[in-house]
């Protein structure tokens, strides 16, 4: 028991020499917002307050009270004008906070001792809403079943969060990224006649955005979808038949009419057989005597 009392003594003897090095306050906050990094001091005039943020894993100066003087820092732009001091207890205030000024800010309050405090914090970005969608989750343009529904939740460029179903209360499926800026899916098979509550979930560890599954609206949309599609298909068919007849009617009567077509009175029958051996002359009758010595040919009237 004396040893126990001993080490309690030599414990607070340590936390009131150094201070409490060790506690780490975590603050969570929506990115555009203001976050304020309390101090729950008052000012004296002889009093030192600094402030450094880690950057590039080195602690660097942003922000001072010394002798009743703020001074700010900004020789990284990362904070330009957002940083504001209370001149009065030495709290550090960021206006529209950004996802880049997360992480760790020490604070050393120098009076008599030396009294150091860490904060960590997370900045998280604007949750999307997300989008519920029907799909065919077979590789072919027919679902497999024709009494289920495959439904698919999406979100856009997320990090560090969770996609989740519900059914009702319950936990159904769930994914999560971390700091990847990404984008989610989450597959779900319901059933036509189902009438249970669903619901997908998109969540960080200080907001969330639920959007409620209506089975008869996505699923019907997902029936318009696949009947257009097989009516587009079916008219595509259609024309491109009606084209090729037209065009395959079109060369049948083009080469009627060219072998229909009367030949020249004035031309020989020389000229015809030249055409082809089977064409005879049938505009008048003619008489063709071929002389084998001077080959020459005799129309006779």
């Amino acid at each position: 028991m004396i040893y126990s009392l001993h080490v309690c003594l030599w414990i607070w003897f340590l936390r009131g020499v150094f201070g409490d090095t060790n506690e780490v306050k975590s603050v969570s906050v929506v990115e555009g917002e203001s976050v304020t990094l309390w101090t729950d001091i008052k000012v004296q005039q002889d009093d030192q307050i600094l402030w450094l943020f880690n950057i590039n894993n080195a602690d660097t100066r942003i922000a001072e009270i010394h002798r009743q003087n703020i001074f700010k820092y900004n020789k990284t732009v990362i904070f330009g004008d957002r940083l504001k001091m209370n001149s009065q207890t030495g709290s550090l205030t960021i206006r529209n906070i950004r996802t880049e000024h997360s992480g760790l800010y020490k604070l050393q309050i120098i009076k008599e001792e030396t009294t150091y405090r860490t904060f960590s914090v997370a900045v998280y970005a604007h949750l999307p809403i997300p989008v519920i969608n029907s799909y065919s989750s077979s590789q072919s343009s027919e679902r497999p079943s024709v009494s289920s529904c495959s439904v698919l939740c999406s979100v856009l460029n997320v990090s560090a969060v969770s996609l989740s179903w519900y059914k009702g209360n319950s936990l159904l499926s769930s994914i999560s990224v971390s700091d990847l800026s990404i984008s989610l899916s989450l597959p779900l098979e319901v059933e036509y006649q189902d009438n249970n509550n669903y619901s997908c979930v998109v969540n960080n560890p200080i907001t969330n955005h639920t959007t409620h599954l209506d089975i008869s609206h996505t699923c019907q949309r997902y029936e318009e979808l696949t009947q257009y599609k097989h009516s587009v298909g079916v008219a595509v068919c259609v024309v491109i038949s009606l084209v090729l007849s037209v065009l395959v009617a079109g060369m049948q009567f083009f080469q009627w009419r060219k072998w229909k077509q009367p030949r020249n009175e004035g031309q020989t029958c020389e000229e015809v057989v030249l055409y082809a051996e089977t064409t005879f002359c049938t505009d008048r009758k003619l008489l063709l005597d071929v002389d084998m010595q001077t080959t020459e040919i005799y129309r006779i009237q």
